[in-house]
């Protein structure tokens, strides 16, 4: 069983690897976000879940409260980021943009 949880682990970590590169390696901060918020819940969770069976049943406990909260919480978070870099940044490269508003209304916010 330890030849299981330590390839698991290992392959979470590879998966964060990757992660890591698609941060340095695209261009805007939509596609690093996108590499982010995807990559980085299952390489937790993959790594979990061999640590899991490493753990026995009472740190597998833990590390399931854990990947709740990173599975709830996370998507939340990119989705503030993006909307924040969409709001703040230049979006000239963007072919279509759903979020623009048309030229004659004007923002209404309260």
């Amino acid at each position: 069983m330890s030849i299981v949880a330590d390839v698991l682990m290992l392959a979470g970590g590879l998966i964060a690897i990757l992660a890591g590169v698609g941060l340095v390696r695209f261009s805007t901060p939509y596609a690093r976000f996108h590499a982010a918020g995807k990559a980085s819940p299952i390489a937790f969770l993959v790594a979990a879940l061999g640590a899991s069976l490493t753990f026995g049943p009472g740190g597998a406990g833990l590390l399931l409260v854990a990947a709740a909260a990173m599975t709830l919480t996370l998507p939340v978070g990119v989705h503030l980021l993006f909307r924040a870099t969409y709001r703040t940044g230049d979006n000239s490269h963007l072919t279509i943009d759903e979020l623009e508003e048309p030229a004659s209304a004007g923002r209404t916010r309260s």
